[in-house]
């Protein structure tokens, strides 16, 4: 269990449960440069011998196709970079969702009626929602089936442990 000190009163609360969230990327920076030196290569190569056989069109739509396919990942990567961030303390559950831009939202929830709705066993994916009093909000839209069941067991337990605070 931490503490941590919130900045708007200065005062400590008692932290039950924090996580960052961020959208999976299974290609490394590094794979990156190496899957595009590969592909840049390649339509090097057929596009010189496209432009000794006089078609010399071709090798701009072979250009073109590099380009594009690096503007793809390149955007790929800037979405990356949003990530949510779920706090919970003595009196509230936070969520801040960054896009992004770096455009910054924010919800907060009462703990003690906070619901946590997400079926496990559904071969579908299905969203984790939190509710509470009629106002409900889907955090980790992001994430794999699996992960988003993880994370609504530990906040469940995380909830349990806020509302009996001298049992946990």
């Amino acid at each position: 269990m931490e503490i941590a000190e919130t900045p708007e009163s200065g005062a400590a609360r008692r932290l039950y449960f924090d996580a960052t969230l961020t959208p999976h990327r299974s290609l490394p920076p590094a794979g990156f440069y190496l899957l595009m030196g590969a592909v840049g290569g390649v339509s090097l190569t057929m596009g010189i011998m496209f432009l000794l056989i006089g078609a010399w069109p071709v090798f701009g739509f072979l250009g073109l196709d590099v380009a594009l396919l690096y503007f793809a990942f390149r955007m790929n990567y800037r979405a990356a970079l949003a990530r949510e961030t779920v706090r919970l303390d003595e009196l509230e559950l936070t969520v801040q969702r960054f896009s992004p831009s770096g455009h910054e939202r924010r919800w907060s929830f009462q703990p003690y009626w906070l619901k946590v709705r997400h079926e496990a066993a559904s071969e579908y994916p299905v969203p984790l929602v939190l509710a509470s009093h009629g106002r409900q909000l889907e955090i980790a839209s992001f994430l794999s089936q699996p992960e988003k069941t993880e994370l609504a067991e530990a906040l469940r337990e995380a909830l349990q442990r806020s509302r009996a605070p001298n049992l946990g």
